[in-house]
């Protein structure tokens, strides 16, 4: 992953980061605010570490996974829909209902 997915997911970053990080408190997360410059001079100051310490263990760090709570965000939920539109037909919507390409709804009318 990017930083750029850190900075614009940051809250949804704090369990991975205090996972990694268990000195830090999310209370100075807030503050941060995904400012990458920032979280480095934060953790330097928290583990006691150099700053050429944490910049590599961010780098390994960010080569991890993005977590469930970020892919599964409706925004990203909506990007990857209109991505999808390449595969949609000439003439169709790819946000539609497709409840007309077949019924496979156990109870009808329960919403799901």
């Amino acid at each position: 992953m990017k930083w750029h997915h850190v900075e614009e997911n940051w809250p949804a970053f704090y369990e991975a980061i205090q996972e990694k990080w268990p000195e830090v408190d999310e209370g100075d997360l807030d503050d941060i605010g995904g400012d990458q410059r920032a979280f480095v001079k934060y953790l330097v100051e928290v583990t006691g570490q150099d700053s050429a310490e944490i910049k590599e263990e961010l780098r390994e760090w960010l080569i991890g996974e993005i977590p469930s709570d970020v892919v599964m965000d409706p925004i990203h939920d909506n990007h990857s829909i209109a991505l999808s539109s390449k595969y949609v037909g000439e003439g169709e919507d790819e946000y539609d209902d497709d409840a007309r390409f077949g019924q496979d709804d156990e109870i009808r009318g329960d919403g799901d």
